[in-house]
């Protein structure tokens, strides 16, 4: 043992060793100590009988929490001034009464008297000056906004539930707090290369120049060489479309993004364009999905499962003559001559369609379809569909955001609470996008190795 420390435990001799901490305790530790479990229920049993509510105006819970804020804004101003309340104040500053205050929180409007000092230097760090919601109701709040509900929803859900009583401005400016986030997570760097990127659009409803107008809310969805999906960005397209997406590529390629090597896309006007001109070597990629549905429009219900085996025959060809002619054989049956249209949509999309029977299988079965974001979009409709329509293009995006953001959220937290458990026990739902395994990854990474070594080098993680 070092002499210092010997010294150190035979005489008061100071030490450099840190002295050891005290563990802490967690909160449910804490009232374990000091309220019982009985005191608890008793409390709750007498408040329903006297008829009290626990949350809510003039509930038992916020005149309890009303008691311990005071309680700490009285101790906050011992330690201002440097004596307790009854004791003989010296010269100088000294008490000055208190202010009634009303915070809103989780559980209901709570009334405070906060405290005032002579010189009013006083800033209480509890309950600070000018705050006016406490206990994470702004959480609350944008937690419901990102649910789908509208502002004047949550004013009227907050009346109902907690007695709350928040202006439309109020709640608006709240959710508008996140507005900085949504900036910097569409301007945040990003890859130098993305091996594919997908892409595709909701229609959303917006307000422009006192007329409610349907645009189109693109949202980009990026494999990186890990096979991990991330959402690049979100844009809402307010002009023509070849400008409109030479202005998305341009802010790809200024956030960092260097190479993509498949674009898989819908037939969106400007595009594949926009795509050729920032990114020369990108192949952008049809949607097969895409092509088989469009088709169907045209086709008898009865009738779509014959033809869809006759497109098979077209998108699992080993090359671009064999495909070309499966598609020429289904032309000619009783089906193709029937549903013309149908075949046209294959026809129309060809030159788009082609680059995918370039590649491995492999790599055509995660390039196959654009279910990766078509999976997003669905959720994202569920919360979009009781909006009449937005403000601006800006709140679509930021709603568009927090949607995304609330539903990876409540998906951890699932699976956090299943942490541990047999994987024959958890039901929780796996990531939906952004930080997701591409299934098949590895075997087809391998083969865009094959086919790009010299644009993929150095950007895979050894």
């Amino acid at each position: 043992m070092d002499a210092a420390v010997r010294a150190a435990e035979t005489e008061d001799v100071p030490t450099d060793d840190p002295q050891p901490s005290r563990p802490e305790k967690s909160a449910r530790q804490l009232r374990e100590e000091l309220v019982s479990d009985d005191l608890i229920e008793r409390l709750v049993k007498q408040a329903g009988a006297e008829g009290v509510a626990l949350t809510g105006q003039g509930g038992f819970l916020p005149e309890l929490i009303r008691s311990v804020l005071e309680r700490g804004l009285a101790a906050e101003l011992d330690d201002h001034l440097g004596y307790a309340k009854g004791e003989r104040a010296g010269r100088g500053n000294s008490r000055n009464g208190s202010t009634p205050k009303t915070v809103e929180t989780e559980i209901g409007p709570v009334p405070l008297a906060t405290p005032r000092d002579r010189d009013g230097s006083f800033n209480p760090r509890l309950v600070p000056k000018g705050q006016r919601r406490l206990g994470g109701l702004d959480e609350m709040i944008i937690s419901l906004y990102a649910g789908g509900m509208t502002v004047r929803d949550i004013q009227a859900h907050l009346a109902r539930t907690l007695g709350t009583d928040l202006s439309h401005e109020t709640i608006a400016n709240i959710t508008d707090a996140v507005t900085e986030e949504v900036i910097a997570w569409q301007s945040r760097p990003l890859d130098p290369v993305y091996p594919v990127v997908f892409l595709d659009a909701l229609v959303v409803k917006v307000r422009h120049d006192a007329h409610v107008v349907n645009r189109a809310a693109h949202i980009a969805v990026g494999i990186d060489t890990d096979g991990i999906k991330h959402v690049l960005g979100i844009w809402v397209q307010s002009g023509e479309g070849a400008k409109f997406w030479a202005g998305v590529c341009a802010q790809l390629a200024n956030r960092g993004v260097k190479d993509i090597l498949i674009a898989c896309c819908d037939g969106l006007p400007g595009l594949p364009e926009a795509i050729e001109a920032t990114w020369p070597n990108t192949i952008v990629q049809t949607c097969v999905v895409h092509l088989i549905r469009a088709a169907n429009r045209y086709l008898a219900y009865g009738d779509r499962k014959a033809f869809s085996a006759g497109l098979r025959r077209v998108y699992t060809a080993p090359d671009a003559d064999a495909a070309e002619t499966a598609l020429l054989e289904l032309a000619e049956t009783d089906l193709g001559r029937k549903y013309p249209a149908a075949i046209a949509v294959w026809q129309r999309a060809w030159e788009r369609f082609t680059p995918f029977l370039a590649f491995p299988p492999e790599v055509r079965r995660v390039i196959y379809t654009t279910n990766t974001i078509e999976s997003l979009n669905y959720q994202l409709r569920k919360i979009i569909k009781n909006r009449g329509h937005f403000p601006s293009d800006d709140a679509v995006i930021k709603l568009l955001w927090l949607a995304i953001t609330d539903i990876e959220d409540k998906r951890a937290r699932q699976r956090a609470k299943e942490a541990g458990l047999p994987a024959n026990r958890r039901k929780a739902a796996g990531r939906l996008v952004e930080g997701a395994t591409t299934e098949g990854w590895n075997a087809a990474l391998n083969q865009l190795e094959l086919l790009y070594p010299d644009r993929l080098a150095g950007h895979i993680n050894q």
